[in-house]
């Protein structure tokens, strides 16, 4: 078992109330902080410790609160990015319901080296329930005076306010949430001016993922440069995993960074192996925008070095052989699952999702979800594959959010590495549709 970070105390019964978080512990940052230390020293902890964030850019948080605008008589914000919404991530949801109070102790400490005074939780509008809680908790950290006026008599302030989305995946980008936050339509910002500068009610602002302003109390308290010491070069510390798909034991686990990728399918500490004594096919390591990995792939880099759950490792080879960590949510396939039809229901997705502000996103989005039902339903054509690679470059690159890249990756990637499967469904519409038909690598060969 390696370092808990975040999921030390996750299962101590009561954990989710103030009075059994701080006797584990809680809010000895906030302590620490506010007494002892000034907000650049803070910054200066969080960029010592390496913390990238754990969103799924994986910039490196210090360095972007160095960022932050700092002009006389203007508020800063911090906002929590709490709207977990790409497809396969559930790590985040997770945490806030079993651990409200370590999301709340990384506002307070989080906040104060910003020098905001008033922050936010930005929560995805369907997890209203996670809502509540979040309520509950910061209610007792007022009634604590660990929010509000002169916490702790150190003279510093902060509100801390959860507001919910409206449920739309495109403001789980940094200013399309911001957009909403405001009230407004959802949709994303051109940038420049960056939110550091020009963000929440255009004063200088600071998103943040939840997991990544969760790890800065433990950071504070044991030192950046102790953090610095988990994990494998730039992949610092811990990380939270939500693994699904077919293996046995799917969840969410804390990992160090650095595992290999093969230990962490089949190991019993954490995914267990394949369900049912199958095969690996495929993993989708960081969410449903990241390029899928066939299996020699996943396990193995095209140098044939093991494959580690790090942000290097798993991007190694680039996109022509490698991924991204993402947001951490790993999908797996069995050698029973179906490419085409797993990349058309992600399309289908974010076709829905794209907000339509952009030409490339809004009509290529719509095209390619088009084409591949077409060769899942046993319609498609030859030209059909490439069409698709085709309309994905037209979209990459060419819109304002990362939207049209997330929606245009997974399918180049599963042409790529699957292109045979493809020309399958193609070839051979009767039996790829049939009830059961399994593709088993054989472009002549047909199981049913």
């Amino acid at each position: 078992m390696g370092l808990k970070i975040l999921t030390e105390h996750i299962n101590v019964p009561g954990i989710e109330t103030l009075e059994v978080y701080r006797k584990h512990g809680g809010y000895k940052s906030v302590e620490k902080a506010l007494k002892t230390m000034s907000p650049e020293e803070v910054v200066e902890e969080v960029k010592t410790s390496g913390l990238r964030g754990r969103g799924g850019a994986g910039f490196p948080a210090g360095m972007k609160w160095s960022f932050l605008a700092k002009p006389e008589g203007v508020p800063r914000y911090l906002v929590c990015n709490a709207d977990e919404s790409e497809p396969g991530t559930f790590k985040d949801r997770w945490y806030m319901e079993k651990n409200p109070h370590g999301l709340i102790e990384g506002m307070i400490t989080s906040s104060y080296a910003l020098g905001a005074n008033t922050s936010y939780i930005y929560i995805r509008g369907e997890l209203m329930f996670i809502l509540r809680i979040l309520e509950k908790a910061i209610a007792e950290a007022y009634a604590a005076g660990l929010l509000g006026k002169n916490i702790l008599g150190s003279g510093y302030d902060l509100d801390l306010h959860v507001a919910p989305g409206g449920g739309a995946y495109i403001c789980g980008e940094e200013t399309a949430l911001l957009e909403s936050l405001e009230g407004k339509r959802g949709n994303p910002r051109n940038k420049p001016p960056f939110p550091a500068v020009k963000g929440l009610f255009q004063s200088p602002t600071v998103v943040n993922n939840v997991e990544t302003i969760s790890s800065v109390p433990w950071i504070v308290n044991n030192g950046g440069a102790e953090y610095a010491k988990v994990g494998i070069g730039r992949s610092t510390g811990t990380k939270l995993i939500s693994a699904s798909g077919n293996i046995n034991n799917p969840g969410v686990y804390e990992i160090e960074l650095g595992v290999p990728v093969e230990e962490f399918i089949y190991s019993d500490e954490y995914c267990g192996g394949i369900w049912k004594g199958r095969q690996l096919k495929a993993v989708v390591p960081g969410g449903s925008s990241v390029p899928i990995l066939p299996a020699n792939l996943i396990l193995k880099t095209a140098a044939g070095e093991n494959r580690l759950m790090t942000y290097e490792s798993l991007s190694d080879g680039g996109f022509v052989t490698g991924s991204m960590m993402g947001s951490g949510a790993f999908i797996v396939f069995d050698d029973q699952q179906c490419i085409v039809r797993n990349t058309w229901n992600y399309s289908r997705f974010y076709h829905h999702e794209s907000c339509g502000q952009c030409s490339p996103c809004r009509e290529g989005t719509g095209w390619m979800e088009k084409v591949l039902h077409r060769i899942e339903y046993g319609h498609g054509h030859q030209q059909d594959i490439d069409l698709l690679v085709s309309v994905a470059k037209q979209i990459e690159g060419n819109t304002i959010c990362p939207l049209g890249d997330a929606a245009a990756w997974p399918v180049a990637a599963a042409i790529r590495h699957f292109r045979d499967e493809f020309e399958w469904h193609i070839r051979y519409p009767k039996e790829a549709t049939a009830p059961g038909a399994v593709y088993r690598g054989q472009l002549d060969a047909v199981t049913a």
